[in-house]
């Protein structure tokens, strides 16, 4: 029996590793946009389930914004939206 590695959320993920996008979920940050309409956004740029992503690189300092390769795209998101996503690290 094997067991699969568990999701995190891509916030975590190191710079230059890989992962799969598990799930989008809304969060519920009071000084940001409504949780859902933020997870709608980030699934219209390409962050759903099953799709590959990559961590490029992390902003100084406080490590904002992340740049992200999301198939062919690049995109740079806050923290706070990056843990939105739940990824399966490769």
């Amino acid at each position: 029996m094997t067991v699969a590695p568990s999701s995190i959320s891509l916030d975590a993920l190191a710079v230059g590793k890989s992962g799969t996008v598990v799930r989008v979920a809304p969060g519920n940050s009071p000084d940001t946009e409504d949780g859902a309409d933020l997870a709608r956004r980030l699934m219209e740029l390409g962050f759903v389930p099953g799709e590959k992503i990559r961590m490029l690189k992390r902003g100084m300092p406080g490590g904002e914004p992340l740049a992200i390769r999301v198939g062919n795209s690049t995109f740079a998101l806050r923290r706070f939206e990056a843990a939105l996503v739940a990824i399966q690290p490769e």
